[in-house]
């Protein structure tokens, strides 16, 4: 059986491991923080690259940009990829936790593996402050805030700190303000914020807009096929983190992104009352919830040949294991192989994670 990986830590690295804008004029009418631009100039003025633009943390403070960041350090993989389908790359200069070999997309690979390694967990903050960045984009909340991590994952620099080195801190909502928000994410519409946002703030709101409208449309089409099932008879859902260790499953909760994942895609995650957004569970938890259905939650290895593999481990796990045996899921085989990044990390791909969820669980309703 798999050692246990600390709770803490688990829930952070399952959420990481994958793991040029144009300018503007400085006195155009600023943007919210959702990308969109208040003002006269409205929605169109932000799609042109105005500013100042302004963000805010998860506690409301504000960040104004007057003009494209021009070197970028991003948190990991996640804020990285999003920066790349902007169009945004070449403004990128490090990162932490890059992508794991084949977790990023082929179209994006390349590009990706260029951007300097500047830690492969959380940068070092000595790195991270000397690093030359004008911006950093944090997918998570300060590091010292996660549950004791400091030691084990490193600590943040000050807010002080940052303005201090000329670097301005941004957060993607929908990973690092999701313990913060009330109630469970149930739709993609923070993770399209995150995207919008990234694109007024480097000048790439066009292209920002048109990632969100595709995700709207694979998520939109999804909903409309299943939305004759009422909501308590849809089938129930549990995510198996098998990476994060099989002794202490850790189960994914309502705030995750993952719940929205699964919301959208026509199922009911048996964990989405757990508050937060990663909890480690007993298997007597998972055994008393009994799931319709199993994601086999693992990470890319790199090779169509090397996942089949980590998802058959997963799946022989669940059916030699005496408190999973007898569920219903492993007995009907009911077991969904869809890797962890995309299902767990924001970004552009959790849409495509719904429809193939949906098409897995309801084949005669989502083609």
């Amino acid at each position: 059986m798999r050692s246990r990986v600390l709770c803490g830590l688990a829930a952070a690295v399952a959420l990481l491991a994958t793991g040029c804008g144009g300018g503007g004029s400085s006195d155009g009418p600023a943007a919210d923080a959702t990308g969109r631009a208040t003002g006269s100039a409205g929605a169109a003025g932000a799609t042109a690259g105005a500013y100042p633009v302004k963000v805010t943390d998860c506690g409301g403070a504000e960040t104004t940009f007057t003009a494209p960041p021009k070197r970028i350090v991003t948190s990991n993989a996640s804020s990285l990829e999003m920066l790349l389908r902007l169009g945004a790359g070449g403004q990128v200069i490090g990162t932490g936790f890059p992508p794991g070999k084949g977790a990023m997309p082929e179209d994006l690979a390349a590009q990706a593996a260029k951007v300097p390694v500047l830690g492969q967990m959380v940068i070092a903050k000595e790195k991270l402050l000397g690093s030359g960045a004008d911006l950093y984009i944090d997918t998570f909340a300060a590091m010292n805030g996660m549950g004791g991590m400091g030691g084990a994952m490193g600590s943040a620099p000050t807010e002080q700190e940052f303005a201090a080195a000329g670097i301005k801190h941004v957060y993607l909502h929908s990973t690092a303000c999701a313990t913060m928000r009330q109630g469970p994410q149930q739709d993609l519409s923070e993770v399209e914020a995150d995207i919008k946002r990234l694109g007024a703030v480097t000048g790439t709101a066009a292209r920002a807009e048109e990632l969100a409208a595709g995700m709207e449309q694979k998520t939109g089409a999804v909903q409309a096929a299943v939305k004759g099932i009422p909501t308590d008879q849809r089938p129930t859902y549990f995510f198996f983190d098998f990476d994060a260790g099989t002794k202490q499953p850790m189960a994914v909760c309502g705030k995750q992104v993952a719940n929205a994942v699964i919301t959208l895609a026509g199922a009911r995650n048996v964990f989405a009352d757990c508050d937060g957004d990663f909890k480690p569970v007993a298997w007597e938890d998972v055994v008393a919830k009994n799931p319709d259905w199993i994601q086999l939650g693992v990470r890319n290895r790199g090779s169509e040949a090397e996942n089949t593999k980590a998802f058959d481990e997963a799946a022989q796990f669940l059916r030699d294991f005496p408190a999973t045996k007898g569920l219903k899921a492993v007995k009907e085989s009911h077991f969904v192989r869809i890797g962890s990044e995309v299902t767990t990390i924001a970004g552009v791909r959790n849409a495509d994670t719904v429809q193939q969820i949906a098409r897995t669980l309801h084949p005669d309703l989502v083609k």
